[in-house]
């Protein structure tokens, strides 16, 4: 009798064991090292602030978050291929945080091949929003409504002879769009129109071209080290244009990157201002922050906190154990889920969009301000 319930003991100590080890695997590539290494490391470190605690609450139903994170460099078949490997060997529940409109394209067929869901992919491309894509969750605005709202802002301050450059990809031309859409708002067209190849942009090119136009405002639309390159080409040309570009620059690091011709850049945003203290999210954010020894947040922090809040209220919502298939049902299931301060998610079968915010944001001696 006592052997046996000896054993009964170390059997039940081995299962609570492996209850306590038990893990819900959650896939990412992303472009960890290379030109957008900056943003995508600080959104990491904000849904980071989600998950830790979470796990430190004891996990979801009992289980802990585990984020199986692959560097792609920010280089399109790197994420197709890191996609598979996460979906197809890893067996990750959900994929979560993408970065770039074309690597996001290159994960879908993985997505619909084997019926799992991303979960806020790190860009604003319409082509991630319409026609739907059923297996992709967004929670940040579009970079058309950014990039409309861009150019209506400079045009009410009085700058009319605007250039645009754009890079030639998906992003590239899904943004363009809604810049033009401003331009036609406000009955007028931009000066010039650039197009900036991705990897290796001429700015022997570029520059010159925005100069010979007069430009009295640039709407710079790129990412990272090609757009921060850019800039201080400009301004190494004595170039004064005001210069506005997207949220997928809202980090410390490319202010950092941009040194001394960080003065006076525009920032759209698609989050309230990371400094204020009295919006319930940013509270949330920066309580987690400052008890990890951080002390302010960045734009892109918030945005990888708010995608793992929708990320880990899935998981809830999908009960013990989850499956892929719980994951997206209790995805669909979410409706007005408050971020905090009324910043609200609600996704349907028919309408995977996230929140329709978006900001200006003044980059000034090193600072994000409004």
């Amino acid at each position: 009798m006592t052997k046996m319930r000896t054993l009964c003991v170390a059997a039940l100590l081995a299962l609570t064991a492996m209850g306590a080890s038990a893990q819900i695997l959650i896939g990412q590539t992303a472009g960890m090292t290379g030109s957008v290494a900056a943003s995508v490391n600080e959104t990491i470190g904000g849904a980071q602030l989600v998950i830790d605690a979470a796990n430190a609450q004891g996990g979801i139903h009992g289980e802990k978050i585990e984020v199986i994170r692959m560097d792609d460099a920010f280089d399109v078949k790197r994420a197709s291929d890191n996609a598979r490997v996460l979906i197809e060997d890893k067996k990750v529940v959900a994929l979560f945080m993408s970065r770039g409109t074309p690597h996001s394209q290159a994960i879908i067929p993985w997505l619909d091949k084997n019926e799992v869901a991303l979960i806020g992919p790190s860009t604003g491309a319409m082509v991630l929003h319409k026609p739907l894509q059923k297996h992709v969750f967004n929670v940040r605005a579009t970079y058309q409504r950014e990039a409309e709202k861009a150019v209506q802002h400079l045009l009410t301050t009085g700058l009319t002879r605007i250039a645009v450059v754009y890079v030639t990809d998906s992003f590239g031309k899904d943004a363009l769009e809604g810049a033009m859409t401003g331009f036609t708002k406000g009955k007028t067209t931009p000066t010039v129109t650039i197009p900036a190849d991705r990897d290796k942009p001429d700015y022997a090119t570029i520059v010159p071209a925005i100069k010979d136009a007069n430009a009295q405002a640039v709407l710079w639309i790129g990412s990272g080290v090609a757009v921060v390159d850019g800039i201080k080409a400009l301004r190494a040309s004595g170039s004064a244009a005001q210069v506005v570009t997207l949220s997928n620059n809202a980090s410390s690091g490319f202010i950092k990157q941009l040194g001394d011709a960080s003065r006076g850049v525009i920032v759209t945003q698609v989050f309230p201002n990371e400094r204020s203290l009295g919006q319930p999210m940013v509270k949330e954010a920066l309580t987690l922050a400052k008890a990890k020894g951080q002390a302010e947040l960045s734009p892109a922090a918030l945005e990888g906190f708010a995608s793992a809040k929708v990320l880990v209220e899935a998981l809830r919502r999908a009960g013990p154990k989850p499956t892929r298939a719980k994951v997206l049902a209790a995805l669909e299931s979410i409706r007005s889920y408050d971020l905090g301060g009324g910043l609200e998610v609600s996704y349907t079968p028919q309408d995977h969009s996230g929140i329709d915010f978006a900001d200006l944001a003044i980059i000034s001696d090193g600072r994000f301000k409004r």
